[in-house]
């Protein structure tokens, strides 16, 4: 093959991106809604928890905001090796959105009953099961949930900006990325998205610390959280399914137009 054959292949590429559809754009203005209505009523409901104690992070002791990051660091990580492990045999039946809340806010439950030490013992479990939820929403948009490359994009979901912050909610520069597959790529991933879980965990716990909240409170951001995340992962996901057909550029685009006319609706 000489140099020209290689030009002429890298212009006309074999399977080269379809244009967008009114069927694509259709779902890509369903997804950007999905996006812009995740942070539903309960997720407000825990961020005006923390609004009264001005933030999150106050109400909480030194030593846990100084080893925060380092928490959800391990708690990552601990997710990314056992969740997919829990998959097999009875843990095939878990797959449903519905189901993963229901255990989460039961996890959450038992979290809360004593205060902050068993709601920080209970992290690793909940991170567990909002890593697992993402895995099957994956499944769902044709990927293998258990390959490596899944498993490091359900990690950049937990990069996704948190409930009330100002960005789009999840990271586009993922969507369509072959992720590096080695051991220190996966840690250098959890490295970057640990400082922005952690901050999210930071409301998370600040709601337990509140003590008329207790179980209550254990159950109901479990329940938000893994309703977040899950939405999230659609929005991800589902662009990323998208992205195969017509292009990552096209559909990321598209995508960001979308959120912009939902977040600003002509009156």
């Amino acid at each position: 093959m000489d140099d020209q054959d290689i030009e002429l292949k890298e212009i006309n590429p074999a399977n080269p991106p379809q244009a967008l559809t009114d069927a694509a754009m259709a779902e890509i203005t369903a997804i950007a809604a999905r996006q812009h209505n995740a942070n539903g009523v309960l997720m407000k409901a825990i961020n005006f928890v923390g609004g009264q104690v001005e933030d999150g992070l106050k109400v909480l002791p030194k030593s846990v905001r100084s080893q925060l990051d380092d928490v959800a660091r391990k708690a990552l990580q601990q997710s990314y090796d056992v969740a997919s492990k829990s998959r097999g045999g009875m843990g095939e039946r878990i797959a449903s959105d519905g189901l993963h809340k229901a255990l989460g806010a039961l996890s959450g439950a038992v979290g809360g009953i004593g205060g902050l030490p068993t709601a920080l013992a209970e992290l690793p479990v909940a991170t567990t099961l909002i890593f697992r939820a993402v895995q099957s929403v994956a499944a769902t948009h044709g990927e293998d949930p258990l390959s490596e490359e899944t498993r490091m994009q359900c990690l950049a979901v937990f990069g996704a900006g948190g409930p009330g912050a100002q960005d789009d909610g999840v990271d586009t520069s993922f969507i369509g990325a072959r992720l590096s597959i080695s051991g220190a790529a996966v840690n250098g991933l959890i490295r970057k998205v640990a400082p922005k879980f952690a901050t999210i965990l930071s409301q998370k716990l600040a709601a337990k610390a509140v003590p008329v909240l207790g179980a209550a409170a254990g159950a109901g951001t479990n329940y938000a959280f893994l309703d977040y995340y899950v939405s999230i992962a659609h929005v991800h996901f589902g662009l990323r399914k998208l992205a195969r057909s017509h292009g990552e550029k096209a559909v990321t685009d598209a995508f960001h137009d979308a959120l912009m006319a939902a977040k600003n609706p002509q009156t």
